[in-house]
């Protein structure tokens, strides 16, 4: 698989078969460039967060929205995705809206999304991710969820390998969020894996054997 990391929460997944987008952002609202590669599928962990809902950059792709499939019958083609729900941040946002983390697998990978996600993950959630391969996590602090929360759920749910999202960028217009390295001063540093190309290519063998930090390079912002 193929992974490209546009910025915000919003990557591109390619296999041989199809190309996945996950929450599309609004580059006018957020400061990113607009993406006009082409998808098969979006997939948004809501449907009325232009941070995270745009599928109109995509279009002719189909779209599915977390926040609206019952349980565990979300299938396109081969994949099916186990919706998550969540919430805005209770303690931050004056009306908390409904969005979702979600779970799916794809070229022998186990994967996890966390959405919009914006306060501490409860044990049930932790449940339905625990043994993901990979785990895609905002870091940015408030108004997404609180750094140490984020630890907590991650030393129960054991990834293999944690990619950072939903952080500072440059050209990023989004107030308050904190840049990558206050997240990732939690981790040893040879634990942690800095990727300066645009797209990496995993495979299950490519998977560590103790957790890592992945660090992608964000393709799509303005500097």
């Amino acid at each position: 698989m193929k992974i490209q990391w546009y910025a915000h929460a919003c990557f591109r997944l390619e296999t041989a078969d199809f190309s996945l987008v996950t929450d599309p952002y609004t580059p006018e609202k957020s400061g990113f460039l607009p993406v006009t590669e082409p998808a098969d599928l979006v997939v948004r962990s809501s449907h009325d967060d232009s941070a995270h809902a745009n599928a109109g950059m995509f279009p002719g792709a189909d779209v599915i929205t977390m926040t609206r499939v019952p349980g565990e019958g979300n299938a396109w083609q081969d994949l099916r995705f186990r919706p998550i729900p969540a919430q805005e941040s209770m303690l931050h946002k004056v009306e908390p809206k409904d969005n979702a983390l979600f779970r799916f697998q794809a070229d022998g990978l186990d994967i996890v999304h966390f959405g919009d996600v914006g306060n501490p993950v409860e044990p049930w959630q932790v449940e339905l991710m625990k043994g993901c391969d990979i785990v895609m996590v905002p870091t940015g602090g408030p108004p997404t969820i609180e750094l140490a929360d984020l630890h907590s759920a991650l030393a129960a749910i054991k990834p293999r390998v944690t990619i950072p999202m939903h952080y500072e960028l440059p050209g990023c217009i989004f107030p308050t969020m904190t840049e990558v390295n206050v997240f990732a001063a939690g981790y040893p540093e040879a634990r942690i894996r800095r990727f300066t190309e645009p797209v990496i290519t995993v495979t299950p063998a490519d998977l560590p054997d103790e957790p890592e930090l992945w660090i992608l390079s964000a393709t799509h912002t303005s500097s």
